[in-house]
């Protein structure tokens, strides 16, 4: 999304694809060690809402850094944390129960600025003195507020008078203020629309900044951040990589060596540049070929990191392992769990052969650490297996190395580029670790493999070409297990559909179907049929998600 002019005082970060809800409690997400440039900390303490994560991402394109924990989180972190402020999450709880979330004590005894989003804003009235009760008029979806008084946070942005565009999504809303509190916007739903206590830098909005459904939502949130808090907005991706290094190489020591697991990804890669920038040759890379990969992948991956980077690599080609492994395999999660034992098996095999390696690197970002846990601090549901390199760490006796625990996905592309990678590489779509496995509906053979990589490599080229590449969140071709009858040369044909993804996404959570032309689309379709033999016929998938996947297993 586009940001909105940037309020004065601040510096705008490049706009992410990723937004993640972090929670990491007890994990080891907490940065430990702080340079100058990462002082200014805000702390997110998340209630539950579906968007927490994207208020992380507003507050971090603004240069400011932060880190999400569940509203639980024991005192002495949220003291320890070192924040600058504090922001309260929405959340689906009602604060008219008697058994939901209410935030720490400590959050009103630090002294600190406080921003309450939504439930946070309840929560935040109620514990204060004021009252919160259910509503018989509901609001969710856009709505209009009202500017009724000035405030710190409106300063620049809003004026009395105004009518401003918001995204409502509350059955509850405050009825009394808590003392020292004066109302400063209304809706039709909302007479407490967004309140504000300047004497103590407390505010609350019952409306969400954070989405991009509130146009000034982002200017409302660095208003918070480098208006009320102060925030001086200098975190950027060379603060992290300095800062970085220092610390792989605090953890690892003057003779620790390190083994990375290299998929050829974004995040991998970022990874190894990083840690070798740090280790140089105490670093080797593996990389395993699941004979999965798109057209020339490989060899891309071979010929960057071995040839242009120098890094020691190992490449194992073994393609026909898996593709043994899952003949006759048509369940996708058990395609998924068939694909991560063998790769498991597969990297102990050559990380035996090395040797003399008591690390292990991942390119695990903030995301995986925080949706390892749920926001009451219990157990997530695990939707789909192999996400990431589960078990290896405890099966190998090694300690892990995660440099990237901290970033986003869009935070990742940008130190990539900081690193130097190319933007080939730093600006490649999202491809599941899985592979063309699941992008082959049915049992996976060698044949289909091919047979799908060269349609994949048609349609990611005409899209190239059309300069739509960087419009489209991920793209893709699937080699469907059904076939259709067909006429080519007065000859009757009998071959696979093959079916076209694209979709534009802000986060990979929601996401709609790419609006091609017909011209585009025929023009694909006309030249995979020409020139990929086994199919004649091509659709395209226009389902959004919800209620479909942007993958199809």
């Amino acid at each position: 999304m586009a940001g909105p002019t940037s309020p004065p005082g601040w510096r705008s970060k490049r706009s992410g694809e990723a937004a993640r809800r972090a929670v990491g409690a007890g994990q080891g997400a907490t940065v430990a060690l702080l340079s100058g440039a990462m002082a200014d900390r805000i702390l997110i303490l998340d209630f539950g809402s579906q968007v927490t994560q994207l208020i992380a991402r507003r507050v971090r394109e603004s240069g400011v850094y932060c880190e999400i924990l569940p509203f639980n989180t024991a005192p002495e972190r949220i003291r320890d944390f070192g924040a600058r402020a504090i922001i309260l999450s929405g959340g689906p709880a009602s604060v008219t129960g008697a058994e939901t979330p209410r935030a720490p004590r400590e959050v009103f005894e630090l002294d600190l600025p406080v921003l309450g989003i939504c439930y946070g804003q309840q929560t935040l009235c109620a514990q204060l003195g004021g009252e919160v009760e259910g509503s018989e008029h509901q609001e969710f979806g856009r709505a209009m507020i009202e500017v009724t008084d000035d405030c710190r946070l409106f300063d620049g942005l809003w004026a009395i008078g105004e009518t401003h565009q918001v995204w409502m999504s509350h059955g509850d809303r405050v009825v009394r203020l808590p003392e020292g509190f004066r109302v400063v916007a209304v809706s039709d739903g909302a007479p407490f629309a967004a309140v504000a206590n300047d004497e103590k830098n407390i505010y609350g909005v019952q409306f969400h900044p954070e989405v991009m459904h509130t146009p000034d939502g982002a200017r409302l949130l660095a208003n918070f951040t480098h208006r009320v808090v102060g925030c001086a907005g200098d975190w950027t991706m060379a603060a992290f990589r300095a800062q970085a290094i220092e610390r792989i190489r605090a953890q690892v020591g003057a003779d620790g060596r390190v083994i990375c697991g290299l998929s050829g990804g974004v995040d991998s890669s970022v990874a190894a540049v990083l840690i070798h920038e740090a280790l140089g040759e105490r670093l080797t890379c593996i990389f395993v070929d699941h004979g999965l990969l798109r057209a020339d992948e490989a060899e891309e991956v071979v010929s960057l990191f071995r040839g242009h980077y120098n890094i020691p690599l190992v490449h194992r080609n073994a393609s026909d392992l898996f593709l043994d492994r899952l003949a006759g395999v048509e369940d996708p999660e058990q395609k998924r769990k068939a694909i991560g034992a063998t790769f498991i098996e597969v990297f102990e095999e050559e990380a035996g052969k090395i040797g003399g390696a008591e690390f292990l690197a991942q390119g695990t970002l903030y995301p995986d650490v925080i949706e390892s846990v749920s926001f009451t601090g219990g157990p997530s549901v695990t939707i789909k297996s192999h996400h990431n390199v589960g078990g290896l760490p405890e099966r190998m006796h090694m300690k892990l190395v995660e440099p990237l625990r901290e970033l986003f996905k869009d935070e990742v592309r940008e130190l990539g580029r900081e690193l130097g990678l190319p933007e080939s590489l730093v600006g490649r779509h999202p491809f599941p670790g899985p592979g063309l496995a699941i992008r082959i509906p049915g049992a996976v053979t060698r044949e289909a493999c091919e047979v799908l990589r060269k349609a994949d490599a048609i349609y990611l080229q005409e899209i190239r070409a059309a300069g739509l590449y960087d419009a489209i969140w991920q793209a893709f071709a699937v080699l469907l297990p059904v076939r259709s009858v067909g006429v080519m040369g007065d000859a009757r044909t009998y071959d696979q559909v093959c079916a076209l993804r694209a979709v534009t996404s802000s986060d990979g959570m929601t996401a709609d179907s790419y609006p091609f032309d017909h011209a585009f689309l025929a023009r694909v379709a006309t030249r995979i049929i020409n020139e990929v033999r086994g199919i004649n016929r091509v659709v395209y998938d226009v389902t959004s998600k919800p209620p479909g996947t942007i993958e199809w297993e």
